[in-house]
């Protein structure tokens, strides 16, 4: 299954809801949104800086994923970046393929 990163900034009312049931309380309630889409939970962490919390998971596919992070956003607790993530060898695959590129102005 592909894997991704989403990157999590809580709103007012997000935070009011982590304080409220605190940092276990949401990687559950994260938890059961991802299976929801068909994926799995690797890891949660909370952060400081622009970002409030990171999710490193898989899902079946980018609509799965996209579900998710709609239903968070459409709730108004957070608001999120999801970010494909590409494994070594997917780069080398990757490295093996011909592109027929131009550059700008070239």
């Amino acid at each position: 299954m592909p894997k991704y990163l989403i990157a999590g900034s809580y709103t007012q009312q997000g935070l009011q809801g982590v304080m409220k049931e605190g940092g276990t309380g949401r990687r559950a309630a994260l938890e059961k949104a991802v299976q929801g889409a068909g994926g799995k939970l690797d890891a949660l962490y909370f952060a400081f800086g622009d970002d409030d919390v990171y999710l490193i998971c898989d899902a079946p596919d980018n609509a799965s994923i996209a579900s998710v992070a709609l239903a968070a956003g459409a709730a108004g607790g957070a608001t999120t970046k999801t970010t494909v993530l590409l494994t070594p060898e997917e780069v080398d695959e990757a490295t093996r393929k011909s592109v027929d590129y131009r550059p700008p102005g070239a």
